[in-house]
């Protein structure tokens, strides 16, 4: 999107050189990224920039005027953990880079979460982006590392002894996100813990380290809870939903309230009208939306061609939305001159004193197939796979 930076690197990148960003994140994790990394950044305008931000902004507003009672409901019996906060820590919202009537490059809504997604993996992308590429830190993030790395630490860590805190997920050594609960271990100090390996006693928990048990007072938590129930014959001794003496960061109850749930409820012009599936108006042609389920993850589940058929048979029609198709605009050009589209997810924190988030970092997909997730791309494709993106003046 802005010729001069995608023609020079395009005229640098070379496949050692892509090699070379592998390696590096090797290097500073200490293993291989378990999904595919895009071999180029997202490169934009800083007017696309202000488009962004100036809708998260609008979101942020809208979400803070929502009545507790009404986020309340988004959390399903079976799911509601004890000790609810008044906000979350982690809050991330996704945008599709598309094109308007006009002709025009903006962004469009498809997601957001108050979950944590790969802060430390994306800060240690982007540096590494510019190690190989130096001509990018003229246009990277401003936020230095130092910062960066304190506000996370007094986010997940808060005043406690690091070996207090953990980052809880569940079999960890399986999860595709593992590159980044290990620099998150480098960054922060703290160790990551499967919940199978968390013990209780009373309301406190523990974790074992060196053969001793080490009270834990603040979870970093990265498990999806309401996937815990789909792990058959799973055995813990610890049940979320238990009053327990711990910190939560973010709270569970938080991935719920924070989701699909609440894209109806919201106004902006680059947020695609959505509906409740049982609040769906007849005078609306289903063929212009996409169907989602509320409570899922990674895209599972999407429909991308719902039919009247699909919709009448789904039983729990409040646990759906409809949400109006957005079309991906294929602007990143590669190597061989094929375009890639692309989305960004904003990486903000919330600090329990702050009456708004800070917008930490991002993380950008690439895809030059219907949806962003690699799986559906064809193998040999390029220019696919996680980014980051990068914004400079034309």
């Amino acid at each position: 999107m802005i010729p001069k930076y995608r023609k020079q690197f395009n005229n640098e990148f070379s496949e050692e050189k892509y090699r070379q960003v592998k390696d590096i994140l090797k290097q500073k994790s200490g293993m291989e990224p378990a999904f595919k990394i895009s071999e180029s950044p997202i490169i934009l305008t800083k007017e696309f920039e202000s488009k962004l931000l100036d809708a998260s902004e609008s979101i942020i507003s809208q979400i803070r005027t929502i009545p507790a009672e009404v986020l309340q409901k988004a959390i399903p019996e079976s799911c509601r953990v004890p000790n609810d906060t008044d906000q979350p820590h982690f809050f991330t919202i996704d945008f599709g880079i598309c094109k308007n009537e006009k002709g025009e490059i903006e962004p469009q809504l498809i997601e957001l979460q108050a979950f944590p997604s790969l802060y430390a993996f994306q800060k240690a992308f982007e540096d590494t982006f510019c190690e190989v590429y130096p001509f990018l830190s003229d246009i990277r993030n401003t936020m230095p590392y130092e910062t960066f790395k304190n506000y996370l630490k007094e986010l997940i860590v808060g005043d406690e002894n690091p070996e207090n805190v953990i980052l809880l997920e569940i079999f960890p050594e399986r999860q595709k996100t593992a590159i980044d609960f290990a620099l998150t271990e480098k960054l922060l100090g703290i160790q990551t813990v499967c919940l199978t390996k968390v013990s209780k006693k009373g309301r406190k928990l523990y974790y074992e380290k060196d053969g001793k048990p080490i009270e834990i007072k603040r979870i970093y938590n990265r498990v999806i809870f309401d996937e815990l129930d789909r792990i058959p014959d799973l055995v813990t001794e610890f049940d979320f939903r238990d009053e327990v003496d711990v910190h939560w960061v973010t709270h569970p109850n938080w991935f719920f309230k924070i989701s699909k749930f609440l894209l109806p409820l919201l106004q902006h012009q680059f947020v695609p009208k959505s509906y409740f599936l049982h609040e769906f108006p007849s005078d609306e042609n289903l063929g212009n939306f996409v169907l989602k389920p509320l409570f899922s993850f990674a895209g599972s589940g999407v429909n991308l061609s719902p039919t009247q058929e699909i919709t009448d048979a789904i039983e729990d029609k409040e646990n759906y939305i409809l949400q109006r198709k957005v079309s991906y605009e294929p602007v990143f050009e590669d190597i061989n001159g094929e375009f890639s589209k692309a989305e960004i997810r904003l990486l903000y924190i919330w600090r329990e004193s702050d009456e708004r988030p800070i917008l930490l970092e991002n993380l950008g997909r690439m895809t030059k197939a219907d949806m962003v997730n690699v799986d559906f791309n064809k193998k040999d494709a390029i220019w696919i796979g996680s980014s980051n993106a990068f914004f400079g003046e034309e």
